[in-house]
């Protein structure tokens, strides 16, 4: 099965353009996904990625809810008011848009990040600082790996 996995940084062209890695650009191929669902993280300062089957997932989740209860609302204030559904052109690169650069606070660089059945824009420090805190913790409560 086709997984976004490891990491890569990649430079922001003249016209507000970077090249999405080739890796992921094969996994979106291979699950056929024409049109990008992206959303502000829950967690981190960074957009998630994915198909629209990602978008589908969430939506099952708040169908599942009472649609007058908080989480149901919250989901949906999560899920559709901080998502745009984007497309990568013909070169395979993806506008870095304002909706993109005032979340993360990527200004000239992006770092992808793989997270299974999507990947991730982070600004490069800030996905460097977040994965070096998330190592620590696990040494910290003595887990492996």
């Amino acid at each position: 099965m086709s997984r976004f996995l490891s990491n890569a940084t990649n430079r922001i062209d003249a016209k507000g353009r970077v090249s999405v890695p080739s890796a992921f650009r094969s996994v979106l191929a291979q699950r056929n996904v024409q049109e990008l669902y992206c959303f502000q993280d829950f967690v981190f300062p960074a957009i998630s990625v994915g198909g629209p089957d990602l978008l589908e997932r969430f939506e099952r989740q708040i169908a599942a809810e009472d649609p007058f209860s908080p989480d149901a609302n919250e989901m949906s204030l999560l899920i559709h008011g901080g998502g745009v559904f984007m497309k990568l052109d013909a070169e395979g690169r993806l506008m870095v848009t304002d909706f993109i650069r005032g979340f993360t606070g990527i200004s000239d660089e992006v770092t992808f990040v793989g997270r299974a059945d999507h990947f991730q824009l982070w600004q490069p420090q800030a996905f460097v600082a977040a994965q070096a805190q998330a190592r620590g913790e696990r040494k910290l409560a003595g887990k492996r790996s």
